[in-house]
């Protein structure tokens, strides 16, 4: 069953195996992504103006650009989002563009508007998406940090966004896929455990593939997770990345503008999402060693209030299980996925990426914590 996964899926590992060998690749120019938008909006829009082409900070697994689009003497501003050669996390454009567009009046998120999966025009995979404003983190907050990591919003915005946080996830795990089924996105639904198979057995062989350093505690990780895999009674519709700084946020008004970084969603065990928000990670600690997910929610109170809202009922011992499969996923993701783009030079954020391997003791240190707490009733 080590290869039972969604088709997409299967394709994204191929897709990853066979690139390791190509030669290093270079990030886009200005001028050359200036000339590829302007051919293409030849075709999409024609009398349509191209200018202000501008790299976006940030962006590990996508290389993004801002640029204005001129027509009929009104000014549009969008984002291309290209994929690099190879990614710190591996996904599929047209996925992301589908779920984006039937999430658009059910929570914020920004339009998506063209769509190049493959590479027909652009030199990778690309989307482009209208432009919405916001930010990701407090313009006060102090010191260099990755988008999301140990973010700190402080009382007064964690008070506006919180609710709103909980909501947004409520209502994309509400999402009706069965009545509104999206292209590429299959249903675990063959046995009771298929769901979290799925989603270990590809993060298992993305670690595979890039050849993840043999680390004890990752191997009894996998094991652990193998051997405590659990049923999935309920479905869902899976954001895949749900945290503070995977949204934009209007901070004089308190509002989330847009929830961003669909490309992991999938259907399966809602745990999957809640595990991940409870990173600690992602999260922070007060002067009191109070610990808040995403610093919005003390870990218990958000349990009970997602079950509140959302009319489920959370089960611990799955809730557990997906807590280690989060900490082994991002294990995987910075100790493999980062260093092998990094090495083979397949990614614009080199730099970015070499950086976050640097964290991989302190998501040891998690997983030891974690495995070391038992069994979870």
């Amino acid at each position: 069953m080590l290869n039972d996964m969604e088709a997409v899926h299967r394709k994204i590992l191929d897709r990853r195996r066979n690139n390791r060998s190509l030669p290093p690749y270079r990030a886009a120019l200005i001028p050359e992504v200036q000339d590829l938008l302007a051919s293409y909006f030849a075709k999409q829009r024609p009398g349509a103006v191209v200018s202000g082409v501008r790299r976006v900070g940030g962006g590990a697994s996508k290389e993004q650009f801002f640029f204005t689009l001129s027509d009929d003497g009104r000014d549009e501003q969008f984002l291309l989002r290209m994929d690099p050669r190879s990614a710190i996390t591996e996904t599929d454009r047209a996925r992301e563009f589908d779920l984006i567009g039937a999430m658009r009046g059910r929570v914020p998120v920004p339009e998506p508007v063209w769509i190049d999966n493959d590479a027909e025009h652009f030199p990778q995979s690309a989307a482009i998406l209208r432009v919405v404003s916001g930010v990701t983190k407090p313009s006060d907050s102090n010191g260099v940090k990755v988008s999301g990591l140990g973010t700190w919003l402080g009382p007064d915005l964690r008070a506006k966004l919180r609710d709103q946080f909980l909501d947004h996830l409520v209502t994309i795990h509400a999402y009706d896929w069965r009545a509104n089924p999206l292209p590429g996105f299959e249903v675990p639904e063959a046995d009771a455990k298929q769901a979290a198979r799925w989603s270990y057995n590809y993060w298992r062989e993305l670690w595979e593939i890039d050849e993840g350093e043999t680390r004890p505690v990752v191997a009894l990780a996998a094991q652990w997770l193998v051997d405590a895999m659990p049923d999935t009674g309920d479905l869902v519709m899976l954001h895949g990345d749900y945290r503070t700084g995977n949204y934009l946020f209007d901070e004089d008004k308190g509002e989330i503008t847009a929830l961003l970084d669909w490309e992991l969603a999938r259907i399966g065990d809602f745990h999957e999402d809640l595990g991940w928000v409870l990173m600690q990670i992602f999260g922070a600690f007060d002067s009191d060693g109070i610990f808040r997910a995403s610093d919005l929610f003390e870990r218990e109170t958000f349990i009970t209030e997602y079950e509140r809202r959302s009319g489920r009922i959370v089960n611990r011992a799955t809730l557990h299980y997906y807590d280690v499969m989060s900490s082994w996923k991002c294990n995987v993701i910075v100790v493999a996925n980062g260093l092998a783009a990094a090495r083979s030079q397949h990614n614009h954020q080199d730099v970015l990426l070499t950086f976050l391997g640097g964290t991989a003791p302190m998501f040891a240190d998690d997983l030891v914590r974690l495995l070391s707490m038992g069994d979870v009733a």
